[in-house]
């Protein structure tokens, strides 16, 4: 007989719970090493922060897919997605370091859509491979 937490469901909501909490508290994060308020900009509708911000959060819920896939307890996927996030926010820093012609966190916040375009990509395709690579 399976115990409380061994049960699917209440695995599953655990899980869930966490992920939650931990996609607030990395966009919190983000919100801190970016120029622009996110959630500001976008309720002014600015597109190219809300596909940047939109970008992180399928970054992180990737990253964590992952982590819970490959991972048996909660603290072991809590502990790797918490260091897929950290490579996330370093390849946040390197984008920017990268493109020394446009500085990426002003043009999201000013609204250019390209750029913010490329910063969701780059965010989606770097969380595959963070994911891909934790196990």
């Amino acid at each position: 007989m399976e115990t409380f937490w061994e049960n699917v469901i209440v695995e599953t909501a655990a899980r869930y719970s966490v992920v939650i909490l931990a996609t607030l508290v990395f966009l919190a994060v983000f919100e801190t090493v970016t120029s622009y308020k996110n959630w500001e900009e976008i309720k002014k509708g600015n597109m190219a922060v809300a596909m940047a911000t939109g970008g992180k959060i399928f970054g992180i819920a990737t990253i964590f897919r992952f982590s819970i896939q490959h991972n048996d307890t909660m603290l072991q996927s809590i502990g790797w997605g918490s260091f897929g996030f950290l490579l996330l926010l370093i390849g946040y820093f390197i984008f920017e370091f990268l493109t020394p012609t446009i500085k990426v966190d002003e043009e999201i916040g000013k609204g250019n859509k390209a750029v913010g375009f490329i910063s969701m990509m780059i965010s989606i395709g770097l969380a595959f491979v963070i994911g891909v690579s934790i196990e």
